[in-house]
């Protein structure tokens, strides 16, 4: 293994020299190419500081040599080790020490590193939260569907996953901030960004005028959270789920005579939809979905309530403003994954639930729970780890289309803003960055594929 994982390491020096000299090819050979008349073309300048912008492009980068100079003096600028130019752009001395350089930016006159340090952490945190989410939701519903097979769990989960599949995610974004976004219909949520200008005045957590209005809080949001588990265990369906509807109708009622504008489209779809969510989760047999969506419906119900008591000023804080911003994006960009690998877990937990090894396992007294999470679980999760290889490289790409819909100045849109305008020392970078992101992302892959399922061998 550890000789695999180092002949593996050492192939990624000429893969990822492949990658960037594509790239490079690429951008060098499209119409117009990269040169310094191409950079300074539209700038309201005079011709004596167009003219010397040009030459200290020429020498800081070098765009006057051949192309196969320009990619060995990238190459030579962001390796540890190598020649050290002087202001005029000639070779001064070779050093060990010389660090790593990713060049400044030709769009923003700024260095590359300090935007990718900029941009990044604002994907990361929206990657961070989404993907435990999709994984968890994933693997609860395609295990819950699997063991349901031809079951209403089944059968309705499928429905719903194929649904929320089917739907393009720019599509969903753009209606979600139609609805719940605009002033015209609930205005739910904010329409962009990932944090209100007043924000970073607030207090970090949420503050209230007075303790009489935190205890309000508390005890409202107790007592919603336990009597739905209360409500939750009863075990007639019939009535459970009545009354579940009947609830979804009162409380879409309820957000619908807070809404004056678009009576009929308030008074239709709010009550179908709270109906249709509370009557879903008081129906399903599996007691993690109703339990735990009865109680998160039941404490935001009460929360709802408990706002409409209180006497004082409320500011939510930097906190819950943050989350307040992410809930929209979140949801956009997770619910396409989240179906598909639901899918996915399914057609894999099925695959092993009738295979020898499980049949065998049930033969020799095994309980089925045992047979389920302790062998089938285990060897369904290599389709699983297959496409985790691909998530590393997610990480720095973001959601492009996400980004630019909620307006997140993340990764995603400053790929696309560097290819647009052809900013190669920006798309150069972020093509090695992802290059070494996906390499680490198949090695750890490979390396968990040993874990779950010893009889995978690299010899």
């Amino acid at each position: 293994m550890l000789v695999y994982l180092l002949r593996r390491v050492l192939l990624m020096i000429p893969t990822l020299l492949g990658i960037t000299l594509v790239v490079f090819i690429g951008m060098a050979s499209a119409p117009g190419g990269i040169s310094a008349q191409s950079l300074v073309n539209g700038m309201d300048m005079k011709p004596a500081e167009k003219q010397a912008l040009m030459e200290y492009y020429n020498k800081r980068y070098g765009l006057d040599d051949p192309m196969p100079v320009q990619y060995l003096r990238w190459l030579n600028n962001i390796s540890p080790i190598g020649f050290v130019y002087n202001k005029e752009g000639d070779i001064e001395k070779f050093s060990f020490t010389k660090g790593s350089d990713l060049g400044e930016s030709f769009n923003y006159g700024r260095s590359v590193s300090e935007l990718i340090g900029e941009r990044l952490p604002i994907t990361l945190l929206l990657n961070v939260i989404t993907i435990p989410l999709i994984y968890i939701l994933a693997i609860i519903i395609g295990m819950n569907a699997a063991t349901d097979r031809g079951g209403r769990f089944d059968v309705t989960s499928n429905v719903i996953m194929l649904a929320l599949w089917s739907i393009p995610s720019m599509l969903a974004g753009v209606l979600m901030i139609g609805f719940f976004s605009s002033i015209q219909h609930w205005h739910w949520f904010p329409t962009s960004g990932l944090a209100s200008r007043d924000a970073y005045n607030m207090p970090f957590m949420p503050h209230w005028s007075s303790l009489f209005d935190v205890a309000i809080v508390f005890v409202f949001m107790i007592l919603g959270a336990v009597s739905s588990v209360i409500f939750s265990q009863w075990r007639n369906t019939q009535l459970r789920v009545g009354l579940a509807i009947i609830m979804g109708i009162a409380v879409g009622a309820w957000m619908a005579s807070s809404h004056p504008e678009n009576l009929l489209i308030n008074w239709t779809l709010l009550p179908l939809l709270g109906a249709a969510t509370l009557g879903l989760f008081a129906w399903t047999k599996f007691a993690f979905f109703r339990v735990g969506g009865l109680a998160m419906a039941g404490t935001g119900i009460a929360l709802m309530l408990a706002m409409q008591f209180q006497s004082g000023d409320f500011v939510r804080g930097f906190l819950f403003d943050r989350i307040w911003h992410l809930v929209l994006p979140i949801i956009a960009l997770s619910y396409g994954s989240f179906a598909a690998l639901a899918k996915i877990t399914r057609t894999s937990i099925l695959e092993n639930l009738n295979a020898d090894y499980a049949r065998t396992a049930r033969a020799k007294g095994v309980a089925e729970k045992d047979v389920l999470w302790k062998h089938v679980f285990r060897n369904s999760l290599l389709p699983l780890i297959t496409i985790l290889s691909g998530i590393l490289p997610g990480l720095l790409a973001g959601s492009v289309i996400i980004e630019q819909i909620f307006s997140i100045e993340g990764m995603g849109k400053l790929v696309i803003e560097a290819v647009q305008s052809r900013d190669r020392e920006l798309v150069l970078s972020i093509t090695m960055i992802s290059g070494v992101l996906s390499l680490i992302g198949y090695l750890i892959s490979d390396f968990l594929y040993t874990l779950v399922d010893p009889r995978v061998q690299y010899d």
